[in-house]
């Protein structure tokens, strides 16, 4: 199928998919009620994130048996679905991290046998080669950024935002390097996230739920090993394309246990939330985040893949102005 055919095709499903649930949560009282820490007034619906893990799962099991996608990619996304499924519970019945954390690991695990060989880390002086060492690290990353996107999820449009640039980002790049299958996924995801926005852009009709930000943590995560496997993008590149959750989410729970919070419960204190709180404004601070992946952060991707042994030179460029002002909007800080 065309590429711009896919876009329009997933685009036009997602906004249809995500209208059905958004109805289906008001009709079973599915909903997001404030509380002290919310960024929101009124409750809302919830769930909204299945517009994402369905038309991909739907996908990958159609290209799949198509023989369009390679059986160990293929597997190791029921990772990222099994991740969906206790985010779906959490947003259900609240999981406590005790469990929900090592159901991560294992879907982690699972994930990361299926896919292969983890992708040697070039720092540029030093080419880190060890498979177990590189194991261990992609296995953290994996969680990390399942709960990275979660933490990030806490104004209207933010998290669909960033899975729509960083997805749409690989495809551009990575079109002519990617196998077909690849390229289907990253349409897909991407014009799902658009879809949702349709309804997730401030004032949100329906929320994702830790069903949709878990679900595109881990996926980024998958197709950003996938991608480093493919010799199309570096780490530095994910790096660089993630740098504003990356920073945010990192320094924020580095703050928060410096001060000795009780930093693995629920708070309001990123910076993005300081940032809509001081401007009065989801999109504002949406827009702006847009902005700097757009303006900022892209030229250096494309950088980091031109010259790949740059790539941590051109990460510190990214990453340094960000952390300065994350800092100074009060990172968890109360």
């Amino acid at each position: 199928m065309n590429t711009l055919v896919l876009l329009a095709v997933s685009f036009g499903t997602a906004v249809m998919l995500t209208g059905l649930l958004r109805t289906a949560a008001l009709h079973i009282g599915f909903l997001d009620k404030p509380v002290a820490r919310s960024s929101h007034s009124i409750p809302t619906p919830i769930g909204g994130g299945l517009a994402l893990v369905l038309p991909v799962f739907v996908a990958s099991t159609f290209i799949f048996y198509a023989g369009q996608l390679e059986k160990g990619l293929f597997l190791s996304l029921f990772g990222a679905y099994a991740v969906a499924i206790v985010g779906l519970i959490d947003d259900l019945k609240n999981v406590h991290a005790m469990w929900r954390i090592p159901l991560h690991f294992g879907a982690a695990l699972w994930s990361l046998f299926w896919l292969g060989e983890v992708p040697a880390l070039d720092f540029g002086f030093f080419t880190l080669l060890n498979q177990s060492v590189l194991f261990v690290l992609a296995l953290v990353a994996l969680v990390w950024l399942t709960n990275l996107f979660n933490f990030m999820d806490g104004i209207d449009g933010l998290a669909g935002a960033e899975l729509m640039f960083v997805t749409g980002f690989s495809l551009v790049t990575g079109i002519s390097g990617i196998e077909s299958g690849g390229s289907v996924l990253f349409t897909v995801a991407c014009a799902s996230a658009a879809g949702f926005l349709v309804w997730n852009w401030h004032p949100a009709r329906i929320f994702m739920g830790d069903v949709g930000s878990s679900f595109a943590g881990f996926f980024i995560g998958l197709m950003a090993l996938f991608t480093v496997q493919a010799g199309v993008m570096t780490y530095w590149t994910w790096l660089i394309l993630l740098a504003t959750f990356a920073v945010d989410a990192t320094l924020t729970l580095a703050c928060r246990f410096w001060r000795g919070d009780r930093w693995f419960e629920g708070h309001n204190t990123h910076a993005y939330q300081h940032a809509a709180r001081k401007f009065q404004s989801h999109r504002k601070v949406t827009i702006a985040t847009i902005l700097v992946n757009l303006c900022w952060l892209s030229p250096l991707a494309i950088a980091s893949v031109l010259y790949p042994s740059l790539g941590g030179l051109f990460s510190l460029i990214a990453v340094a102005p960000l952390a300065m002002l994350t800092v100074g909007l009060g990172a968890g800080r109360p």
